[in-house]
């Protein structure tokens, strides 16, 4: 599959098209790793969470109501949901391994996690209350960041079970599997556009992790991103216009959004701190 560079750069930022709604992200500027807000033009950011563990990987329900993420704060990492707001903060999994990374299915009703406690890193489903927490990929292999496609059918989730990182997918029920790129370099992270037709990743094929976007069988790779940085963790917006993004090109990791071509680059965060894996709101 060919690459085309498809990256804007920093005299574009008067260009970026306006966006927006809330994103969410996990930052260390109070010493550890808690979840913030901000409104999608960097402004307004207010902390969620206020704990000594570490909160991290905020993932919105589909009516925006409400905040998946994972912490440690009772001793592992648990997946956790709380209000919008910070408010009512649960723990989902409640299991004496790891269990990070939650991604909400679109009708709200499941959250996909990853798992530990086959002795390996599996995708697992469960109800929005926790219940029915069932393994869906069951594979030797590490099996991880689960992104449901916006109709619920499919799950896309990076795996090394053929040598390296790649992007693959799946039917919700685990069935169905199908690897969607082929690249001795790591791709990982993906992310549904709302529309289903493409999908946004991390790859580190050109000696650098990158964002790269292809659709959704896995053809017509583009890459939207081209900086010696590291950028990851794409997240679309609601309407499919901009995608933000984690990058550490100013020295340490900030959220930037661009659009959704990759022209018109701009830093949402600017902090001291590593502020990173953004999740726009519905």
């Amino acid at each position: 599959m060919p690459l085309a560079a498809c990256g804007g750069g920093a005299g574009e930022e008067d260009q970026l098209t306006p966006a927006a709604g809330k994103i969410a992200f996990q930052s260390h500027r109070d010493g550890n790793s808690e979840i913030y807000v901000m409104d999608a033009d960097g402004s307004g950011q207010t902390r969620l969470t206020d704990n000594p563990a570490a909160d991290r990987y905020a993932a919105w329900s589909p009516d925006g109501t409400r905040i998946a993420f994972d912490s440690d704060r009772d001793g592992n990492i648990e997946v956790y949901v709380m209000n919008a707001d910070g408010s009512g903060q649960t723990n989902l999994t409640d299991n004496p391994d790891l269990d990070v990374d939650p991604a909400w299915s679109p009708d709200g009703t499941r959250i996909a996690f990853a798992s530990y406690r086959d002795g390996n890193w599996e995708i697992y489903v469960m109800n929005a209350d926790g219940s029915g927490q069932t393994n869906l990929t069951d594979d030797p292999a590490l099996d991880g960041y689960a992104a449901w496609s916006p109709d619920g059918s499919r799950i896309a989730f990076a795996s090394d079970r053929e040598g390296n990182f790649e992007v693959y997918v799946m039917n919700a029920d685990g069935s169905g599997l199908t690897r969607l790129t082929s690249s001795p370099a790591l791709d990982s992270v993906p992310a549904w556009s709302p529309d289903g037709s493409r999908i946004a990743f991390t790859s580190d094929r050109e000696e650098n992790a990158d964002i790269y976007v292809m659709n959704a069988d896995g053809s017509g790779l583009i890459r939207l991103t081209d900086n010696p940085a590291r950028e990851g963790y794409a997240a679309w917006s609601p309407d499919g216009s901009h995608v933000v993004f984690a990058s550490n090109r100013d020295g340490n990791f900030e959220v930037y959004v661009m659009n959704a071509d990759g022209s018109s680059q701009k830093r949402l965060t600017d902090n001291p701190a590593e502020d990173q894996a953004p999740a726009w709101s519905p």
